[in-house]
């Protein structure tokens, strides 16, 4: 899944980069943050490392720790909009000494004010996040569910609509005790509705 993610990205941007007028790009490197910014006629693209937990609307869980350079385990804001459609993810990886239970309970709570707050399990690290944009001629979201055979080591609790979800999912720490969790934020809408 991240390998064609990855790849649309390229091909998006490549898209944008190529069209002629108005275009505007700008990237920006410092040490902490990472982001790439595509202004065009077509749309605006935004890439980057830079999420923060107030954009994602869900509080830091006490004592966990951000992390920070980790290849397979990157945050991530990515923001594509355009006349068409437009896309918004927000991810930030955390790492707890509480074990997995004490964080999905945090969680769990924190996720109510966004809806009903839906159980699942995976074995995707990080969680299985997917979004499906309504049709065209709908104006009403779909709801949540949980994909695949629902089982696996991963518990991800998710909130709100499939075009406008609050997830976090938990994992038991790689080494040691402790907990790996991710804190994400999707929403998507199609040529009705702002983002």
């Amino acid at each position: 899944m991240r390998a064609v993610l990855r790849s649309s990205l390229f091909l998006i941007l490549g898209l944008l980069l190529s069209l002629p007028g108005g275009l505007l790009a700008q990237e920006q490197e410092r040490e902490r943050d990472k982001t790439l910014d595509v202004r065009s006629s077509a749309g605006d693209l935004h890439l980057g490392n830079d999420a923060d937990l107030r954009a994602i609307g869900l509080p830091a869980y006490p004592g966990a720790r951000e992390r920070k350079n980790d290849e397979h385990r990157s945050n991530a804001n990515l923001a594509l909009f355009t006349s068409a459609f437009g896309f918004k993810l927000l991810v930030l990886n955390f790492d707890a000494d509480d074990p997995p239970a004490k964080v999905l309970d945090f969680y769990r709570d924190k996720l109510k004010k966004y809806g009903h707050v839906l159980e699942c399990r995976t074995t995707e690290h990080g969680g299985d996040i997917q979004v499906h944009d309504a049709d065209d001629d709908s104006h009403h979201s779909k709801e949540l569910r949980c994909e695949g055979d629902n089982s696996g080591p991963v518990v991800e609790l998710k909130a709100g609509t499939a075009d406008n979800q609050h997830a976090v999912a938990v994992e038991p720490a790689e080494k040691g005790s402790g907990a790996t969790f991710a804190v994400v934020y999707v929403h998507a809408r199609g040529k009705q509705g702002d983002i």
